[in-house]
């Protein structure tokens, strides 16, 4: 096994088209989520981009010279700890390989130089990388391959009168604000500037930290959304109401997958829950694409629960070899991870912690107003 690495800029486009011709062929051996476009060359180069810790190993049997077999994106500090390459905002991770491929992780992570290798979305399938793992998360899928109609049955099957008042709030908000249109690859770039904007202020709102407060990350959005190739493509999609954007989404999609990232809304027409609207029209724009499904991503949510079909699984964890490094990593990461996951996995934990967060946002638009 012959393992090179590379800056992504670097990567050859012999070897990009083999990277992306394994992702194309893998929904056919059952590996869909290695379509993933968070998974892709183009998510990859561009987060390389704003990182310059940002790696691709190469992998190929035999010689330097022969075909490639397998890519592994990550991210590496001076001191040999790694990351899934765009931790904290990727929300699939893993190893993109031909079917039936094995590999030893502790060779790759000697080959990559690191001592550590952590994930928070590794995908199904990573046979080397699951004696790692220490917990694993359901993640909610809408699936449309059988089109919209199909799709929508199945939410039926499971409630009916839920399903019949979710595509009710859109007529309602028409009768409120004006006609509904729906926009579902926006190419204005003013409407992705809109969508950041709202964002950040839900982020301020409810207490979290607002990813958008870091150049590097509003840069990856942007050049995300020009990004587009035969097989990737950064997809803004707008619901308008009375000409007016109500709610917007920026995700990325792939030739099988659109991975719902970046959701928001004009905060003034929340009773009529336009996120809601907004997912079951994009879900049915992308049916009409040949999308397979929409991947909400990891995390428990009202909406998510009401719209998915079934669920994939993803999971976290490290690999780790014997190394001083590694053992420094693991003992400050551990304690933050295992509360963040116990508050997150109790409701009777999560509804305060979400209270106190909400507490913590209103003092600082208090604050910033003042």
């Amino acid at each position: 096994m012959d393992i090179r690495v590379y800056r992504p800029d670097e990567l050859k486009a012999a070897d990009r088209a083999a990277w992306t011709a394994t992702q194309r062929a893998a929904p056919s051996y059952g590996s869909s989520q290695m379509a993933n476009p968070f998974l892709s060359p183009e998510f990859a180069v561009a987060v390389g981009h704003g990182r310059r810790d940002a790696r691709i190993a190469v992998i190929r049997e035999g010689s330097p010279h022969g075909e490639p077999v397998s890519f592994f994106p990550y991210q590496r500090t001076a001191t040999g700890v790694g990351r899934a390459i765009g931790l904290g905002l990727s929300d699939c991770q893993g190893l993109v390989h031909q079917p039936d491929f094995r590999w030893d992780a502790q060779e790759l992570l000697a080959a990559c130089g690191l001592a550590i290798w952590e994930f928070d979305h590794l995908a199904e399938g990573q046979t080397a990388f699951e004696p790692s793992v220490t917990e694993t998360f359901p993640s909610p899928v809408m699936d449309v391959a059988d089109g919209w109609d199909a799709y929508i049955g199945r939410l039926r099957k499971r409630s009916a009168r839920g399903t019949r008042v979710r595509l009710a709030q859109e007529r309602k908000l028409g009768q409120a604000a004006g006609e509904v249109r729906y926009v579902h690859d926006e190419r204005d770039p003013a409407m992705l500037r809109t969508l950041m904007g709202w964002k950040s202020a839900q982020y301020r709102r409810t207490g979290r930290s607002d990813r958008f407060a870091h150049p590097w990350i509003s840069r990856l959005v942007e050049e995300l959304f020009h990004t587009r190739t035969e097989s990737f493509a950064g997809l803004l999609s707008v619901l308008y109401a009375g000409g007016r954007p109500v709610a917007a989404h920026f995700g990325l999609r792939s030739e099988h997958v659109l991975s719902c990232w970046f959701t928001a809304y004009d905060a003034a027409f929340a009773k009529y829950s336009p996120g809601v609207s907004l997912h079951l029209r994009m879900a049915r724009g992308a049916a009409e694409d040949g999308t397979a499904y929409l991947d909400l991503g990891r995390g428990q949510r009202e909406h998510k629960d009401a719209l998915k079909t079934r669920e994939l699984s993803v999971s976290e964890g490290w690999v780790a070899r014997r190394h001083p490094v590694a053992l420094a990593h693991q003992a400050r990461r551990a304690p933050a991870r295992a509360l963040r996951n116990t508050v997150v996995s109790r409701p009777e934990l999560r509804r305060p912690a979400d209270r106190l967060l909400k507490s913590v946002g209103r003092f600082r638009t208090w604050r910033s107003a003042s």
